[in-house]
């Protein structure tokens, strides 16, 4: 065991310390180690004396370290319970000798060992021995030789012996366990609020019992050890007296440790005293009245009792009993409170003023203390109220502010403690602090206590009002109860007798300190007050201390540079606050006290919504002056006007400031969705208040009117979030708040008015945006018809009461900004909510109507743009018996003459009207179709077939809201309008309303039955017509002005028309043009339906008749339009087959008459007119081809035919004067591609070209003259041996001036009177195009005529050479002729057509050939007649002829005959002789031109003459180059020869170029001209050469033909060219070449002798 092997330890050492000088110890130790060894626990030693002994033994000694090992070892022994307790006053005895002793240890370990001894078994129980340990303690703590170690720890002896004394006595006495004191004065928290709270946490348990259960019962009888402590409490307060200890036997003892420990019992055992009786007793009469004594103050105290420690133990041990007896000692308590607030009063030391005020700010933290105070004392009749002159004594502390000259100081040192104590830091001064610092403390140390007792009693009455609250006295403020109660509770009735005796010292006091400090801790703690009272007050529906309070706050919310004190209207004595005046333009600086108290207002306005009642005015005001400070560009903080520079100010913390304040001030007004409906009409009564307030201010000009409009759109903004918040029971304030948005409106002032509609129209938007508009079918569902009605009611009642507020503002004011305004927010009412309107449609159309008729524009305009609204997203919201209302009002705004575009839109509006009304026609038509009507179908389109077959879910559902409405009569309401509209005296109206009428019918027309479509065509449709064209007829033809624009220069100025539409007449022209176009329209989408029409054939005819009398009497736009209206009908309905023949007759007939009889206008209209038809004619061919038969076809080339004689011979200066074709010819030529004879009329192509032929130039007798001029001299002169050559196509020679005509004798006329070639020009192309796409047949037919007629085109260069007909014809001579050969050479010849056809073909071919390069190719021509680029396409162009005839036709297997190829190969052998054929000196004189194309022509000679392949041999290139090789040998002979004279004449003179050029490429072409043995067989040479030829045609083709011209060459081996010497001699080694004679070499000769 432990304990057992310590013991022995310390047993050892006794024996080894006293083994020299004390052997009795010594043995004594030794003899007690071996007993100790024989026991085995605790028990047994406290049974056996002689380890006891040993030590007591050791002490006797007194040694001092013998007795401080014995003293521990009985330490040891007495806390292991090893002692007897008979052996206790032998202990006590021993310990009082060593308390004797003088060493420090030893007294130490004395007073150790008495307190161990009072914490064990061995407690004295009687009074001796207890007065023994006691006196032990108190001789220690007396004696003046101690140390202040060991009288310390006999003052803490004492003290846990007192303890456990009265411990043992609340034991002994039954009395309930546990200490409900507080011992000593509380510890101070962070704040005065913390303070409160926690005094409440610490007296819950106990004093809820003892305090509010009753008194708990007396008892007079004591047990021993209740006596024994009442002995020790008389001594205490013996001692304390300054008397002495008769049982304690103690003479001289500090009164201050007495008090101290009376102190101690009279907070820690409050039990003792309130139960037993003799304590009661001894409390009442001897210490109080030693208390009482001992704060008397109006004598000298001396010694220990002036001292302030002295001082502060009386006051603590006062404050103890008052705390805690006062319900009992009622009296006494009552002279302590009086005393203490004397003291107050008194001229004292500062610090024991101090220490008063600490007890009185305890009193006041303490909210039980101050509950049972004020109960016993300030409620009781005959006391005195004692809470009140704590009140009043503390407030009167802080009022000395104002009389202080240090009170700056003292203020800032009050801020600085209150900043200290928030941060958790005692706040304390310098060492070195002056005397003046120490006294401002002190002062400041006063203040604070004042202020934090005036705050604990302000929150006190917070915490009881919310006590009572909790268990039912008092009603939250959040509660729905609107009348205030007479409050009975007992906790009730205190809390309110606490605040009507209070509050007015309260404010007075904390609103002093409040101006004064700007400290934040203290502001924020006396803020903290201001909210917990005001809060309390609100509960309590104390109103005269609510309102106070809130106007004293307020006046801490925003400081304004200028301020106006008025009178409140509340009418109650403390009732005071302050209208705040300012501009915008002053600077506002918010410093932290003002957003502290604003966020304190908030919180205080958040709590108490529903019970401020009138107060809100006063709230209100404040926060219409803070709305206009966050909005005021001026406002700032302290910190940022003082702090930051200017250019920082946006990342500052200001504007965080701002927006927390604009938050909360928003967030204030959103929680009045919480508030009960009587406190929401208090608040918009107080909002209305201020804005009243404000606007007779505003009139009268008391004050800045930035301000006041400032507050009243602060009240306006205000209203309209409360409304926006309580949406969901809006009814109830809606007149409220809407009647003070009218009276704005009736402003004077417009800014005001401006605001006020800008609120109505966003209140009306918050309303009909709530849940109860929202489409409520599924919730009916669940509902029986009787809640079904109900609500239905209830919504009736609200929509009309929301929309009749609108249609109030409008026809109670004559301001048009006001009625402006109004339309304006039925606009948005209808843009946004249009669709949740059901019951207000009535009110909405009949002030729409009213609008229509004012003579204000912007009125107009705006009541047209609701109108729109509905027309365009509401129709299908508005009640089926309102839609003839919609349609009348669209009407009338149609029909107004104040905005023209409105009347246009208006129009438009009744479209979408119609597209309305059409889907109800669905279903009626749909029920009609098995009656005497029937449905059209859409034959538009395929994509109209799919839109009309696909029906969505709206148009179902808008069928089935229609199907109780006469869509019919609806429909035909709104076509009456637009007829009637359509005769309106402005054009725009008119047209807009035209093309209206009949773009619906064009849409919906597949939903009309045949009823509605005659009822249409017979009283709509054809009226239109007749009216419209009535009013062309007979309107003014005179020129009108456009409207007045100003003046300049003293002259009015007017808006320019143009001249199209500058008559009425003109407008009128243009109506009747859109009627046709509707007209155009309606036929073309529904023309087979309507022909079924009985009467439709009458109105066909009306209608042609009408074109007709257009074209002859009236305007080119109105006959366009009416020719427009039958071609569009029609082209539609030809190719599908719906126009019967009758029908397309009618038209052709009107199309002849229209292109025979000349108009009554000018003759360019008729010529538009004419091209119009022209065109129609051309796309009605195209379309209708499968109706055409040859006799229409005929009589269609007929009536063109009959186009282009007029157009001629009306025109025959046209082409002179502007060089193009005239209009109508050039319609023609755009035609003529689209008349195309079809299959089925295959022989009507001939009569087609043959017609168009006929305008070609005809054959002119001169052109062969001359070409027979131009080829005389040639024939007889340059080549001799060149056969004559007769007339081509066989014609005979006549005189230039007789013409041969090729057609009738009018075509002649024609062509005589148009001196140019323009439209032949445009249409030689034409007719090749359509040529190539005849079929074989025709194609053969008139291959002759074509070719004939090219001819004679081309001829015309002569006369024409700058005109591009003959170009055009070149080409296209090419074209065909290449056409011909390609399809000859792969097709071979047609079978169906025999050869003397086809020779007809060649000839004529081969007659263009010879007439137009013979006579028109490679000529001379005037210098200065083209230019350089048209000469060198000229040339190219013939170029690409003579490449035709030479490398295509005369090259390819052609079926010509052959004199056709003989008469083809002289025709270039002709052009061939141009140079060689002039005498020298003209062939200097001939161009460049000239010579290349001789020389291009003898070029394709020696081409057509040679063999460079034999794959392409054939029967006809064979004979074409035997006759080439003829012509060509000859033409080389006259050259060679030619040459040799000319260089014999010349003598030394050069050769012209051209002429040595072309010797040289003949002599060129003749070295590299290879021949066929065919072509061989054809050449004029000896028959001993043509046999040696004959046996050589197994070899490769050679060069026979040099042979031929072997004497020239000869003749030329003289000249004196170099070149041309060569050139001989190189043929010359060919010659010998060819006959085997070329120079062997000496072995061939050798080898050959042998």
């Amino acid at each position: 065991m432990a304990f057992m092997a310590v013991l022995e330890s310390d047993l050892r050492a006794l024996s080894a310390e006293a083994r020299r000088r004390y052997p009795a110890v010594k043995d004594g130790a030794e003899h007690a180690i071996l007993k100790l060894r024989s026991l085995s626990n605790p028990s047994e030693i406290a049974h056996n004396e002689d380890i006891l002994r040993i030590f007591l033994m050791a002490c006797d000694v007194r040694t001092v370290k013998l007795s401080i090992i014995g003293l521990s070892c009985l330490q040891k022994l007495i806390s292991h319970d090893a002692v007897s307790p008979s052996s206790l006053k032998e202990i006590l005895s021993t310990l009082k000798d060593h308390a004797e002793m003088v060493d420090e240890g030893v007294q130490l370990k004395t007073l150790q060992t008495i307190s161990i001894i009072f914490q064990s078994r061995l407690l004295p129980e009687n009074e001796d021995t207890m007065a023994q340990a006691l006196g032990i303690c108190l001789r220690l703590l007396e004696n003046s030789r101690s140390f202040d170690s060991v009288r310390n720890t006999a003052a803490a002896t004492f003290r846990q012996a007192v303890a456990l004394i009265f411990d043992r006595v609340v034991l002994a006495e039954s009395l309930p366990a546990g200490k409900y004191g507080f011992g000593s004065q509380l510890s101070r928290t962070s704040s005065v609020t913390g303070d409160v709270n926690r005094s409440i946490n610490l007296s819950d348990s106990f004093y809820h019992e003892s305090v509010f259960g009753g008194s708990p019962s007396k008892r007079e009888t004591l047990t021993e050890t209740g006596k024994l402590g009442l002995r020790l409490l008389e001594d205490l307060t013996s001692l304390a007296a300054g008397g002495s200890a008769i049982w304690l036997r103690a003479n001289i003892l500090q009164r201050a440790f007495a008090l101290d420990i009376l102190e101690f019992v009279l907070s820690n055992y409050v039990a003792v005293f309130r139960t037993l009786l003799p304590y009661e007793q001894i409390l009442r009469r001897k210490i109080c009245s030693l208390l009482m004594t001992s704060l008397r103050t109006n004598t000298e105290l001396e010694g220990e009792a002036g001292e302030p420690s002295f001082r502060r133990l009386v006051l603590r041990s006062v404050a103890h009993i008052i705390r805690l007896y006062s319900s009992s000692l009622v009296t006494e308590c009552e002279v302590f409170l009086s005393m203490l607030l004397k003291v107050t009063f008194l001229d004292l030391p500062l610090w024991h003023r101090i220490l008063v005020l600490e007890i009185l700010r305890g009193f006041c933290v303490e909210a039980w203390t101050l509950r049972i105070l004020f109960q016993n004392f300030d409620m009781h009749p005959k006391n005195t109220n004692v809470v009140e002159g704590m009140v009043k004594a503390l407030a009167r502390v802080v009022s000395n502010l104002q009389v202080q000259e240090t009170s700056e100081e003292s203020l800032a040192a009050v801020a600085g403690m209150f900043s200290s104590k928030a941060k958790g830091v005692e706040w304390s001064l310098d060492n070195d602090a002056s005397n003046a610092a120490v006294l401002v403390a002190s002062e400041a140390h006063a203040i604070t206590l004042a202020v934090e007792g005036l705050l604990g009693v302000v929150f006190t009455v917070a915490t009881l009002t919310d006590e009572a609250m909790d268990i039912g006295e008092l009603e939250s403020p959040r509660c729905d109860n609107d009348a205030p109660v007479n409050w009975t509770g007992k906790t009730a009735v205190l809390c309110y007798s606490m605040v009507d005796s209070l509050w007015l010292t309260i404010l007075d006091a904390l609103s002093l300190v409040l101006s004064r400090s700007q400290g934040e801790a203290i502001v924020l703690e006396i803020l903290k007050g201001y909210q917990a009272f005001t809060q309390a007050c609100g509960i309590l529906r104390a109103v005269e201390p609510l309102n106070s309070f809130l106007a004293s706050l307020c006046k801490f919310t925003i400081n304004f540079p200028v301020e106006t004190e008025k009178k409140s209207l509340l009418q109650s004595p403390g009732s005071k606050r302050s209208e705040l005046l300012v501009d915008q333009r002053d600077s506002i600086v918010l410093t932290p006290k003002n957003v502290q108290a604003l966020r304190t207002l908030f919180n205080i306005a958040h709590r108490l919504h529903n019970v401020l009642g009138p107060s809100w005015v006063l709230v209100l005001e404040t926060l219409a002056a803070l709305d206009r400070a966050i909005h005021s560009p001026h406002a700032t903080t302290q910190e940022v006007s003082t702090l930051v520079p200017k250019f920082t100010r946006e990342s500052s913390s200001q504007y965080s400031d701002f927006n927390i304040l604009s938050s909360l001030n928003s967030q204030l007004f959103e929680s009045s969705a919480l508030m009960n409906i009587s406190a929401v009409r208090s608040l918009l009564s107080a909002l209305c208040q201020l804005s009243h307030q404000c606007m007779s201010s505003t009139s009268s000009g008391l004050a800045p009117a930035s301000q006041k409009i400032g507050s009243i759109s602060f009240s306006v903004e205000r209203m309209i979030s409360i409304l926006v918040n309580n949406v969901h029971r809006v009814e109830p304030f809606w007149d409220q708040v809407v009647g003070h948005f009218l009276e704005l409106a009736d402003h004077s002032n417009p800014h005001l008015r401006n605001m006020a509609l800008d609120a109505l129209d966003r209140s009306i938007s918050a309303v009909l945006d709530s849940d109860q508009f929202l489409d409520n079918k599924q919730f009916n569902l669940h509902k029986t018809s009787q809640e079904i009605e109900s609500s239905t009611s209830e919504l009736r009642s609200l929509e009309c009461s929301v929309i009749s507020a609108l249609k109030v503002l409008y026809f109670s004011t004559q301001s048009v900004d006001v009625r402006v305004g109004s339309l304006k927010i039925l606009l948005h009412v209808l843009e946004r909510h249009g669709e949740k309107l059901h019951f207000s449609w009535p009110n909405i159309l009949e002030m729409l109507r009213s609008v229509a008729d004012a003579p204000e524009k912007d009125l107009v305009t705006l009541g047209f743009q609701n109108l729109q609204v509905i027309m365009n997203d509401g129709l299908s919201t508005i009640p089926a018996d309102c839609l003839h209302v919609c349609v009348d009002v669209t009407g009338t705004y149609s029909a107004q003459k104040t905005e023209l575009n409105i009347s246009l839109t208006a129009i438009g509006l009744l479209w979408t009207m119609t597209d309305f009304i059409a889907k109800g026609l669905n279903k009626s038509s749909e029920e009609k179709e098995t009656g005497a009507g029937s449905v059209v179908k859409p034959i538009d389109s395929e994509k109209m077939e799919e839109q009309a077959l696909r029906v969505s879910k709206d148009i179902r559902d808008h069928a089935t809201y229609l199907y109780d409405v006469d869509c019919e009569k609806l429909l035909f309401s709104v076509f009456s309008l637009l007829q009637n509209l359509g005769a309106d005296e402005r054009p725009e109206v008119r047209n807009s309303a035209v093309r209206t009428l009949f773009q619906t019918l064009g849409t919906h027309g597949q939903k009309l039955t045949k009823g509605m479509w005659e009822n249409c065509l017979w009283n709509y449709i054809f009226p239109t017509l007749e009216r419209a064209s009535h009013m062309a007829a007979t309107s003014s033809k005179d020129e009108r002005q456009g409207k007045e624009l100003g003046t300049r220069g003293g002259k009015a100025v007017h808006m320019l028309i143009h001249h199209s539409r500058n008559t009425v007449q003109k407008q009128w022209d243009e109506t009747l043009v859109l009627v046709l176009g509707g007209i155009a329209r309606i036929l073309r989408l529904f023309f087979p339906f309507l022909k079924s029409l009985d009467q439709f054939w009458s109105g066909w005819e009306l209608l042609l008749h009408f074109v007709e009398n257009s074209y002859l009497n009236g305007s080119k736009e109105v006959a366009l339009a009416a020719i427009n209206c039958l071609q569009t009908t029609v082209i539609s309905h030809s190719s599908k087959g719906n126009m019967p023949m009758s029908y397309l007759i009618s038209v052709i007939d009107i199309y002849e008459l229209i292109l025979e009889k000349p108009p009554s206008y000018s003759s360019n209209a008729a010529t538009k007119v004419k091209q119009e038809v022209l065109h129609g004619l051309g796309e009605l061919y195209v379309q209708a081809q499968g109706m055409f038969n040859a006799e229409m076809y005929t009589r269609l080339i007929a009536i063109i035919n009959i186009a282009v004689k007029q157009a001629m011979l009306i025109n025959d200066n046209f082409e002179l004067e502007f060089g193009n074709v005239p209009p109508v010819l050039r319609t023609i030529l755009e035609i003529i591609p689209l008349l195309r004879p079809t299959e089925h009329i295959s022989s009507m192509w001939l009569i087609l070209l043959r017609e168009f032929l006929q305008y070609l130039p005809g054959e002119d007798s001169h052109l062969q003259s001359e070409d027979d001029k131009m080829d005389h001299p040639r024939s007889t002169n340059l080549v001799p041996d060149s056969p004559k050559y007769e007339a081509p196509n066989g014609t005979a020679s006549v005189s230039p001036d007789k013409v041969t005509s090729s057609g009738t004798g009018s075509i002649a006329a024609v062509n005589a009177s148009i001196p140019s070639y323009i439209f032949a020009e445009k249409l030689v192309p034409v007719l090749v195009d359509l040529f190539l796409q005849a079929p074989v047949v025709e194609k053969y037919i008139i291959y002759p005529e074509i070719i004939q007629s090219l001819g004679r085109c081309m001829t015309t260069r002569r006369d024409n050479p700058d005109s591009a007909l003959w170009r055009l014809a070149v080409e296209a001579f090419n074209r065909i002729l290449i056409d011909y050969v390609s399809k000859l050479i792969y097709t071979g010849p047609d079978s169906s057509f025999g050869k003397p056809a086809r020779t007809r073909i060649w000839k004529e071919i081969a007659d263009v050939y010879e007439i137009f390069l013979v006579g028109y190719c490679g000529r001379a021509l005037p210098s200065n007649s083209l230019s350089a680029l048209v000469l060198e396409a000229d040339e190219s162009l013939e170029m690409s002829m003579l490449k035709v005839l030479g490398d295509t036709v005369l090259k390819l297997p052609i079926d010509a005959p052959t004199d056709i190829l003989l008469r083809l190969v002289s025709t270039l052998d002709r052009c061939a002789s141009r140079t060689c054929s002039l005498p020298v000196e003209t062939v200097e004189l001939m161009p460049s031109h000239c010579s290349r194309f001789s020389l291009t022509c003898l070029q394709k000679l020696f081409s057509l003459s040679s063999c460079s392949n034999e794959a392409d041999w054939n029967l006809t290139r064979s004979e074409v180059s035997k006759i080439s090789i003829t012509m060509l040998m000859n033409r080389c002979e006259y050259i060679l020869s030619r040459f040799q004279t000319d260089e014999n004449e010349l003598g030394e003179h050069p050769l012209p170029k051209a002429r040595l050029e072309e010797i040289i490429y003949v002599l060129q072409e003749l070295a590299r001209l290879v021949i066929h043995h065919d072509t061989a067989s054809s050449l004029h040479l000896h028959p001993y050469l043509r046999s040696g030829l004959a046996e050589e045609k197994e070899k490769p083709p050679g060069r026979p033909h040099l042979f031929v011209l072997l004497p020239s060459f000869s003749e030329l081996v003289l000249s004196r060219e170099l070149r041309i010497r060569e050139l001989v001699v190189a043929l010359l080694r060919l010659v010998s070449k060819e006959l085997s004679l070329e120079k062997l070499s000496l072995t061939n000769g050798k080898n050959a002798s042998r």
